[in-house]
């Protein structure tokens, strides 16, 4: 049975005039326990917008236009924020965000932080039981614990402040997992224990799934089951690692692996292409393949046409000539 179940999600923002922006549609996938689902695409794609609809967190202007999503066959839609807050957040789904310095209180100690999030979901719960989690917690990540729950975030390098990030995070063992770009602001040596950390708390059951996103396709070589591909809102291919890194179908998918550098074997050599033009304005009506106007390969009819995912070579495609 998955764990997690994605079943056409589709999101928009409402202008105060009263316009639709659909800033993501038609995203579909199921996820079993122990799986990890990287999600990768450009700035602008809709991946933040998707996390905040992953975890049922509908604040306008963002609201679901269609689809459901379901942790252990429970619904997530049509939920208040609070009810969300208190039910949902921290015990089923939990989100690693991007800004590590940006997600902690400057002004409060790690352990003050830490101990509000126990809190608000655990009643009838001490100070020192609190503490003790907390230690046991952190005694798991290889720092000096009582040296970072007692400081401040300025106090802390950047990898003590996202090991505490993600420490916090997984407090109360989620079975869900949202990793939002969790390495972007690390050197490449902290990115590799932060990666190992989470991998860590995989293993030891802490959590059970996990969504790792970036821009970065080739760092999901090394992380990620399965990957989709987002662009302008939608999954222009969907399917397992090693089919989106070495065998990719849709142009989008291959021009973003070849505007990369990248170590993997037969991509060393070549030079970094930068993809030509921008994203399409989600705020104007868009007809036929979202992705024609940069595309190198398009034809006419990729213009006049939508293009409905479908299987290719056993992955999922939004390209009619991903053959």
């Amino acid at each position: 049975m998955a764990i997690f179940e994605v079943d056409n999600l589709s999101l928009h923002y409402l202008t105060r005039f009263g316009k639709k922006i659909h800033a993501v549609t038609g995203v579909t996938f199921n996820m079993e326990k122990g799986e990890i689902l990287g999600i990768a695409g450009e700035s602008g794609c809709g991946k933040s917008t998707l996390v905040n609809g992953l975890m049922g967190l509908f604040i306008p202007p963002l609201y679901p236009t269609s689809g459901d999503v379901r942790v252990n066959g429970e619904s997530l839609m049509n939920r208040t924020p609070n009810d969300i807050r208190q039910n949902v957040l921290s015990r089923k789904v939990s989100m690693i965000p991007q800004g590590a310095f940006n997600a902690l209180n400057p002004t409060r100690k790690v352990k003050d932080i830490a101990a509000d999030v126990m809190a608000a979901h655990l009643k009838n719960v001490d100070k020192k039981e609190i503490y003790d989690r907390l230690v046991e917690r952190f005694d798991l990540f290889g720092m000096d614990t009582k040296k970072v729950l007692n400081s401040f975030p300025i106090q802390l390098t950047a990898g003590e402040r996202q090991r505490s990030v993600i420490g916090i995070s997984t407090l109360l063992n989620p079975q869900m997992v949202i990793a939002d770009e969790p390495t972007s602001a690390l050197d490449v040596t902290t990115q590799k224990v932060v990666i190992r950390l989470i991998f860590d708390l995989l293993e030891k059951g802490i959590f059970s799934t996990m969504i790792f996103i970036t821009h970065e396709l080739p760092l999901l070589r090394h992380v990620a089951d399965n990957i989709g591909i987002m662009y302008a809102g939608e999954f222009v291919e969907y399917g397992t690692t090693d089919q989106i890194v070495f065998d990719p179908r849709h142009p989008y998918t291959k021009a973003l692996m070849g505007a990369m550098l990248s170590a993997e074997p037969g991509q060393k050599q070549k030079k970094p292409t930068a993809i030509e033009g921008a994203p399409p304005n989600l705020a104007n009506p868009i007809f036929g393949c979202r992705f024609a106007d940069r595309c190198p390969v398009a034809k006419e009819d990729c213009k006049k046409s939508e293009q409905e995912i479908r299987m290719v070579a056993g992955r999922q495609v939004r390209c009619q000539y991903a053959e």
